[in-house]
């Protein structure tokens, strides 16, 4: 029992990312802001959990 979970979990997880990939509008990775601006002269952008209200 304990391997048929596994692999129903493995094969919808396989599922699940192949639908995603061919759904998803392709990332162009050159125009996402920096994560990490440190150094680089740009100021991060995005938002963060746990930054506070305005």
């Amino acid at each position: 029992m304990k391997r048929l979970l596994q692999l129903l979990f493995w094969v919808s997880f396989a599922a699940f990312v192949t639908w995603d990939l061919a759904r998803s509008p392709a990332i162009d990775r050159f125009a996402e802001p920096p994560l990490i601006a440190a150094g680089s002269g740009a100021a991060a952008s995005g938002g963060h959990c746990s930054a506070a209200p305005q």
